[in-house]
């Protein structure tokens, strides 16, 4: 169990609603690419409010950098996507390792786990404690340079590497030029999805929520409001 999935859940019942074609998804969906088991449902969704967020923090983007745009990563993940990537990636850290999937010690799958979860979340299929994409009010998202022929940014780091290259302020302490670049776009990503009440990830520079237990926990609420939610077609 995470510390954050301790904070009790008072669903406030909003539905899921799809992420408007305004908004520059990536496209084709990374996980749906891997075969990860959407089925009817999509990832483009989100909880009422949170799309309502994020268009604030779009606008509020443009404010500062006319050009850019925020793209989206990922939204909305059912549990059986939630653990097909947590066993992809499972694996394929394993095969980073050099270590054979089929002949791990019970050591060996320990330590890889608890480098998987560090950034994946459990797939519970408790309602108490669900995972926080899996409540349609977790958002993945990057930076978008319009005037560069639909170019990301280079934030350092791909969204769901596995290292420390990932934290949000792995690069703050460095020098160098490019290094000093991805913390300012971190920083930015933050600052306009801060700006609409989201909270980061302690872990991952592309995570945000609002309403979840891990924004509850992160912004000291006594409760949360989005918990597992319906799925979406």
């Amino acid at each position: 169990m995470k510390p954050y999935q301790t904070v009790p859940i008072a669903e406030c019942h909003e539905p899921l609603v799809q992420i408007p074609d305004h908004f520059f998804k990536i496209n084709p969906h990374p996980y749906i690419a891997l075969g990860a088991p959407y089925g009817d449902q999509s990832p483009f969704f989100v909880r009422q409010g949170i799309l309502e967020r994020l268009q604030k923090s779009q606008i509020y983007l443009q404010t500062l950098h006319p050009n850019y745009q925020i793209a989206i990563f990922d939204a909305y993940r059912p549990i059986p996507v939630q653990q097909f990537m947590v066993d992809y990636s499972f694996a394929q850290l394993a095969a980073s390792k050099g270590l054979p999937i089929d002949n791990l010690t019970e050591l060996q799958k320990d330590l890889l786990m608890t480098e998987v979860i560090k950034f994946w979340a459990v797939p519970s299929n408790d309602p108490q404690m669900p995972p926080p994409h899996s409540t349609g009010a977790a958002i993945d998202v990057t930076l978008f340079n319009a005037e560069l022929n639909t170019e990301l940014l280079n934030m350092g780091s791909p969204i769901d590497e596995i290292s420390d290259r990932s934290l949000p302020d792995y690069f703050a302490s460095s020098s160098h030029p490019q290094a000093f670049a991805f913390h300012r776009d971190r920083q930015l990503l933050n600052a306009v999805m801060t700006h609409s009440g989201f909270a980061r990830h302690p872990n991952e520079w592309w995570h945000f929520s609002y309403g979840d237990q891990l924004w509850a926990w992160i912004s000291n609420k006594n409760l949360a409001i989005y918990g597992r939610a319906n799925s979406a077609c």
